[in-house]
């Protein structure tokens, strides 16, 4: 598995399905100039960049060193004559290693990756949280999402084909149908306060099959079926259940809601 171009189809082609995520958290946090965020899992910086534009101060982190180099070319360019920005920082690690001593506490910490369609994936975001808490401030947002309901997402036809062939493995990492709790356990485990919640609509669109079959295993969903089987196989499987979605121009398009929680820290 090539890491580096996963992280670029990632970058490229998937992470601009869930903009419509984004925006509509950030214009119901009202986030501005007034906003510290902390980004957990910030993957290739596209949710910061949204952010740092609306003028908050911004940092984000991710084990990923593949996706934290394509978010360092996104929101610090190394450009003759390119000011630093302060208001910007990338840490790679986990949430512990962004902690500044004597640093105002974070008044926003997101966590966008979707879960609730990896089976035990929801424990390692209690994870990043129970590490992430301590460095917000009291009754600061965190905000969770996660796949809606598989009958609101075409996508989960798709994905089916992750838990088909990974079913040998049986074990954490396997694709599983989203469940409508998901978020709220998560949020109860980590001792925050829910304080709201939406849905989205993130259509997944993308020019061509092959587009398509790259940017959803840049997601991980897959990365379990093709330790089960191979990367040929995951394709072609993938390539036929693509078919139903495919557009006479040969584009694909799969619509898709997501859900939001927001929650406050204690």
């Amino acid at each position: 598995m090539d890491l580096r171009a996963r992280a670029r189809d990632w970058s490229e082609i998937q992470e601009r399905m869930l903009v419509p995520l984004y925006e509509a958290v950030y214009e119901r946090l009202e986030v501005g100039p007034a906003t510290r965020l902390l980004g957990l899992g910030c993957g290739s910086g596209l949710s910061l960049l949204m952010a740092a534009a609306r003028g908050a101060a911004v940092t984000g982190v991710d084990v990923s060193p593949e996706r934290m180099t394509l978010a360092r070319e996104r929101l610090l360019p190394e450009t003759p004559g390119t000011r630093a920005r302060p208001d910007i920082r990338l840490v790679d690690g986990t949430p512990r290693d962004t902690a500044v001593p004597g640093a105002p506490g974070y008044t926003l910490v997101t966590a966008f990756e979707p879960i609730g369609c990896l089976a035990g994936d929801s424990e390692g975001l209690g994870g990043l949280l129970a590490e992430a808490a301590p460095l917000a401030r009291r009754g600061a947002a965190v905000v969770l999402a996660g796949w809606g309901p598989p009958e609101r997402c075409a996508t989960a036809s798709v994905m089916r084909v992750a838990a088909k062939l990974a079913e040998p493995l049986r074990h954490t990492g396997s694709w599983r149908p989203a469940c409508r709790d998901d978020l709220e356990d998560v949020a109860q485990r980590a001792g925050l306060e829910p304080d709201g919640s939406g849905r989205v609509a993130c259509p997944f669109g993308y020019a061509d099959v092959d587009s398509a079959v790259r940017g959803l295993k840049s997601t991980g969903l897959f990365d379990a079926a093709m330790t089960a089987t191979d990367q040929a196989q995951v394709d072609k499987e993938l390539t036929e259940a693509l078919h139903p979605h495919q557009r006479q121009d040969g584009t694909v398009w799969m619509p898709n809601v997501f859900r939001y929680l927001i929650a406050r820290t204690p």
